[in-house]
């Protein structure tokens, strides 16, 4: 979907000054942009490389006012305001997409499926399902009975979303996620030396804005719920075990572990490869680096304050250590 600049700075509530009527439909680097494109430019250093690009306008600071040779669309923050444009047009695009459920997809009889959504190649919806309107279920998926998934969301394909389910408005999850999988839980029998599988009736509850990353797996509850609070943002294989609650706004990089029963609070940033034990707590605005490990029933506080290291402790601690280790390394 091609937008006029006019309406993209009405949308995104920043200054045109050039040409109103160039159209545009994509956003690119400065190296790869074509005449439909958008670029962005944060630094003045870097201005004339983004004007003498083949986009059709370009998003920048203040300082580019005045600037001559492509229109201009001049805010405060460019790299957001470049974010925001990508979706809008993303969000166009999306709307053109033709409705309903592909010949080759099953999908049963008491589906509720709302205007716009679309269901594609081989995807299969079960019974009492919900999908909201304007969502997209892509080829191979699996969206179990009773699952219930919100407005404007994007389903990758090959996504499996188990019984149950439900998520909020918004929400991206990409190819080969799994949500909503049985927990670990296994009861110890003495006697006879087996592991007996634990209940693993609850749900998993993702709400608002979130994004989930490719192949990453979260499980539903053992007996209440897991959830995910709006607009945390998930990154490729990570897992989360079950009973675990996260806030708002958390960020989780990849290859991250979480067992069960964990509490992460809003604006909590967990780095590549963190593990965090059962039921230890992560609060407020705690920063956790990468390959950072928190051990069981720990609770990790400071809002702004990194941690790293495994156990974790703060990272000027922590650094401390390793600078004292590598001395008495020298004297040996």
């Amino acid at each position: 979907m091609k937008r006029t600049l006019q309406e993209m700075a009405d949308a995104l509530e920043v200054r045109l000054q050039g040409d109103r009527g160039v159209q545009v439909s994509g956003v690119a680097s400065h190296a790869s942009a074509a005449a439909g494109d958008l670029v962005f430019v944060e630094e003045e250093k870097y201005l004339a490389r983004a004007m003498q690009s083949g986009a059709g306008a370009v998003i920048a600071g203040e300082f580019a006012a005045g600037a001559s040779g492509k229109p201009l669309l001049i805010c405060r923050h460019p790299k957001l305001v470049f974010a925001r444009a990508a979706k809008l047009l993303q969000d166009g695009k999306r709307a053109e997409r033709e409705a309903g459920v592909h010949a080759s997809a099953v999908a049963h009889a008491s589906v509720h499926l709302g205007a716009g959504a679309v269901v594609e190649e081989r995807a299969v919806v079960a019974e009492n399902a919900e999908i909201g309107e304007g969502t997209r279920i892509g080829a191979g998926c699996v969206i179990g009975r009773g699952v219930k998934i919100g407005r404007k969301c994007e389903i990758y394909p090959n996504v499996t979303i188990y019984a149950g389910t439900m998520l909020g408005d918004r929400v991206i999850v990409h190819a080969g996620a799994v949500l909503g999988s049985d927990g670990f839980g296994y009861v110890h029998d003495a006697k006879s030396g087996r592991y007996e599988k634990f209940p693993q009736v609850g749900r998993l509850v993702i709400e608002d804005d979130v994004e989930i990353g490719a192949n990453t797996t979260i499980d539903r509850g053992a007996l209440e719920e897991t959830r995910v609070g709006r607009g945390t943002k998930i990154d490729n294989l990570v897992h989360v075990g079950h009973n675990c609650r996260l806030g708002e706004n958390v960020v989780i990089a990849a290859q991250t572990g979480l067992s069960g029963s964990i509490v992460i609070e809003n604006d909590v940033v967990l780095g590549g490869q963190v593990g965090i034990g059962e039921h230890a707590r992560i609060e407020e605005g705690v920063m956790l680096g990468g390959q950072g490990g928190v051990l069981p029933n720990k609770v990790l506080r400071g809002k702004g304050v990194a941690f790293w290291g495994t156990p974790a402790q703060p990272v000027r601690q922590y650094l401390k250590q390793l600078a004292a280790l590598a001395r008495l390394g020298k004297k040996r």
